[in-house]
């Protein structure tokens, strides 16, 4: 049954790294725990030097943005399987159990992140009133379209087990459902592209993109954005129960084995956030998605011929690119060979054959993670994180959204037994 996939195959992927490893039997197909150590050290290791060499390359052949995007998207793989940065997963934690580690990760990554925008903000673009917008930042039309995205992008996350960020690095797990997801979030754009002009032009179009800053300044954004965290925080405090810590180990263990701190790797990714968009562009991870799913939409004639207004928004906007890869390809490719490096490192690669459930459960679920990012102009990376680090409106509303829609799915998915 779906249900019992969910709970005996999923849930492992979300918790297994809580704890040290064990081995794991010669020979067995579900694990890679029983290669010696050192090997796996060693391949991971080739595989990160790879992506540093690559990098490299690119950089004297002045390509500085390619160049970034690797070692960045690099960082921020080996950070969200080390710390086990899944909002989906997070939430679930403290939704089943009162465990608000997961979430105090994401809190503090959007603390960093807030920080440090202000700062790139402060310095590129020192009067917010006039109006103005920060270049390229990740602020959103606010209409009725983005909420019902976000509770389609939380839907999505509840029926197939992660965001479309952590099927990424879950995919460097060995995941059995997370190719089935990414499938479908293709297909999930495709139908977005499909509905997109009726939902601009009787919704989007006109509609407000807030940034906060331009209405109460920067240190007011700061200050109520850090004080709603705060509030955030103390909630989630009340009455958690958090799971027991692993026993103290070797510093190696706790770096290549154990499960980061929420808080450390929080404290990462809105440092990488930051960096990303003083050097690249805001972080997100859809926007290479659905640019090829555009491609392949306007190949098949599958999308209409012009989307409305579409390039002209702000986000993870899906753009039919010339090149081979992107910049946001790259980020994304080496998201995933280095979450391998990390799993691999630590014996938590274990590829598993995907049963119908699985498979079915990753198509749906993304399908509704591809549409909601399309319609949403981005994901739980794009939209929520990168957005409300810039002050965005949009960010917030969005967050809610999928949120609400995460437990929405999860209360009524578990009593007609669809969800474990």
């Amino acid at each position: 049954m779906a249900s019992e996939a969910l709970t005996s195959q999923d849930k492992a992927y979300a918790h297994r790294i809580d704890a040290p490893q064990t081995a794991t039997a010669p020979g067995s197909p579900a694990s890679f725990a029983f290669v010696p150590s050192l090997v796996r050290l060693l391949v991971s290791a080739a595989l990160l030097v790879v992506l540093a060499a690559l990098a490299y390359v690119l950089h004297l052949n002045s390509q500085p943005g390619l160049s970034l995007s690797l070692l960045l998207g690099a960082a921020f793989g080996i950070v969200l399987q080390r710390s086990r940065f899944c909002f989906f997963c997070n939430f679930r934690d403290w939704f089943d159990s009162g465990d608000p580690r997961g979430l105090f990760g994401i809190l503090v990554a959007l603390a960093v992140g807030i920080v440090g925008y202000a700062i790139v903000f402060g310095a590129w673009l020192p009067d917010p009133s006039s109006g103005r917008l920060p270049p390229d930042a990740f602020i959103g039309p606010v209409s009725l379209v983005l909420p019902v995205a976000g509770l389609a992008f939380g839907a999505g996350m509840a029926i197939s087990g992660s965001c479309v960020s952590a099927h990424l690095y879950r995919l460097g797990e060995g995941s059995p459902t997370a190719p089935f997801a990414l499938i479908g979030t293709v297909i999930g754009f495709i139908l977005g592209f499909m509905s997109w002009n009726t939902l601009y032009l009787t919704q989007i179009v006109g509609a407000p993109m807030v940034w906060l800053p331009h209405w109460v300044g920067y240190a007011g954004t700061l200050v109520a954005s850090l004080i709603m965290l705060a509030l955030v925080a103390l909630w989630l405090s009340r009455g958690g129960q958090q799971r027991s810590q692993p026993v103290d180990d070797t510093p190696w263990r706790k770096i290549l084995i154990h499960r980061w701190p929420a808080w450390i790797g929080g404290a990462i990714v809105g440092v990488i956030g930051m960096v990303a968009y003083l050097r690249v562009a805001p972080l997100g991870v859809t926007a290479e998605i659905g640019g090829r799913a555009r491609q392949i939409a306007s190949v098949t004639g599958l999308s209409p011929g012009r989307l409305e207004g579409l390039d002209t928004l702000r986000g993870c906007v899906t753009v039919i690119r010339d090149g081979l890869v992107s910049n946001n390809g790259a980020f994304i490719a080496a998201l995933v060979v280095a979450s391998f490096a990390a799993a691999f490192v630590s014996g938590q690669f274990k590829p598993e054959r995907p049963t119908a459930g699985q498979a079915s459960r990753g198509v749906i679920g993304g399908i509704l993670l591809g549409w909601g990012a399309m319609t949403g102009l981005g994901c739980t990376i794009g939209t929520l994180l990168s957005g409300i680090m810039a002050g965005a409106l949009s960010g917030w509303v969005f967050a809610v959204a999928v949120f609400t829609g995460i437990a929405a799915t999860l209360l009524v998915g578990r009593r007609i037994g669809a969800l474990g």
